[in-house]
């Protein structure tokens, strides 16, 4: 390069540096010859006279963000890379992921209600195109819907999030729930769908003999709740519960333990109303994530039916079943019961002062030693992080999986304890934990779904 190209070019650089900082522009000649004055800064008595504008738009991301953890190899988690790494970015499989991660997909749609089936999971989302419903993982018996990239060809598995298309007509899926391959959808106009196994009829439609789910989905509308606002769903192992505005449950599904409710032991394909003490109460919340089912009045009171082998309903029989809902008695809780939680083998309660309550079989959380207890017995409460510098910590809801729990707390940090597969308590490790830990996540917890080897939360994030 010349000279004079050389000190051209740094001409024009200075140039361009000096311009934000003198009145006018030109060439670096022109600037050179102005009066080096810089701009005055605004007179605060004319401050009042200018125009006010206000730029409302769209939030780059939403405000309830999504987690998972745990067994990665099912696709549960939604994220394809854990099961198809890239490798020109140095990216490796990953069998299980035993800290909290960040769900991309929850990065871009607004997720309104999740929840953990047997090795998948469905995520309700608000509007923004033609689905409102989304699965992923494990789905041999579409219980995620339908997905056949080829005719003849379905995929019993989904990596990442697709759309379950359920036609809805317009209407919103607004709470979903999962058993272990059957999902129940509720939508905004109190329409309530099935879809996936229905082998003990727990889709609300008639058994067929050896029916292909897996080829042939079904999303079936419950036409017998047409009538009925229904305002919350929850789904046992194979049996599903739908619960009322004014109170009242009903059920269908696998009753061989006595968990329809229904004063029998039988299959129900189809929906009917639980029947016993529970009949005139007005309940606000069921519980079950396998075949012991726990009900909440609004009076504070404790319902159960279903299965009872770890004696978790030993207040009311000594039968390892029962058919018909009783109200349980509960030795040692005098205040009013607000949150219930009905696992695998042993149950939780919460009371209004936020002391949690555990009973059966299993990891109470009340460390190594204590494996068994047939009355419900409280959870020191600085396991929960009330202590001298919290001591307005208290827990506000508890949660349960089939073999692991949660709680959450007041200033919404999670709690997880029980069995660890795949790292599902979120702790880092792999191991049993017998008492409950604090789970490392940036943010409010809102929402938990504990699937069997999976666990995922909905949090509003802290700016």
């Amino acid at each position: 390069m010349s000279v004079p190209t050389l000190l051209k070019s740094v001409q024009s650089t200075l140039c361009r540096a000096l311009k934000p900082y003198y009145v006018g522009g030109g060439t670096f000649q022109q600037i050179r010859r102005k009066k080096r004055t810089f701009r005055k800064p605004l007179d605060p008595k004319h401050a009042e006279e200018l125009p006010e504008f206000e730029y409302i738009g769209e939030q780059s991301r939403p405000d309830t963000l999504l987690y998972m953890w745990g067994v990665a190899d099912h696709g549960g988690l939604g994220r394809a890379s854990f099961i198809r790494p890239d490798r020109t970015k140095r990216q490796q499989r990953l069998p299980f992921i035993q800290h909290p991660h960040r769900v991309e997909f929850g990065e871009y749609h607004r997720v309104v209600d999740v929840a953990c089936g047997y090795g998948f999971t469905v995520l309700a989302v608000h509007r923004k195109s033609p689905y409102t419903c989304f699965g992923t993982g494990i789905n041999t018996d579409s219980q995620i819907g339908g997905h056949q990239p080829r005719a003849g060809h379905p995929l019993g598995m989904l990596i990442s999030p697709a759309p379950i298309e359920v036609p809805l007509g317009g209407s919103n899926v607004v709470k979903v729930s999962c058993g272990r391959a059957h999902t129940v959808m509720l939508t905004d106009t109190g329409q309530v769908w099935t879809v996936g196994n229905n082998s003990y009829g727990q889709c609300a439609r008639p058994i067929i003999s050896e029916e292909d789910y897996s080829r042939q989905p079904v999303y079936y509308r419950i036409s017998a709740l047409h009538d009925i606002n229904i305002s919350n769903i929850e789904c046992g192992q194979d049996t599903s519960f739908f619960l009322s505005d004014c109170g009242v449950v009903y059920s269908c599904g696998w009753g061989a333990d006595g968990q329809t409710g229904r004063g029998h032991y039988n299959n129900e394909p189809s929906v009917g109303p639980i029947i016993g003490d529970v009949e005139g109460e007005k309940i606000i919340k069921v519980s079950c994530k396998a075949d012991c089912v726990l009900a909440l009045s609004d009076r504070g009171e404790v319902f159960g039916w279903g299965n009872s082998e770890y004696h978790q309903l030993s207040s009311v029989t000594d039968e390892m079943q029962i058919h018909t809902a009783r109200r349980l008695h509960l030795p040692g809780v005098k205040k009013k019961v607000v949150d219930i939680a009905s696992g695998g083998t042993l149950c939780l309660l919460l009371d209004e002062d936020g002391q949690v309550y555990s009973w059966g079989y299993g990891p109470l959380g009340r460390g190594p030693r204590v494996t068994y207890a047939k009355d419900p017995t409280v959870i020191p409460s600085t396991l929960f992080g009330q202590n001298d510098i919290t001591p307005d910590a208290k827990v506000v809801s508890v949660w349960s999986g089939v073999n692991h729990f949660a709680a959450i707390n007041s200033h919404g940090c999670l709690f997880t304890w029980g069995k660890n597969p795949g790292g599902c308590l979120g702790q880092g490790h792999t191991s049993d934990q017998c008492f409950p830990l604090r789970v490392a996540i940036a943010g409010q917890v809102l929402k938990v779904s504990c699937g069997v080897d999976h666990t995922a939360v909905m949090v509003r994030e802290i700016l």
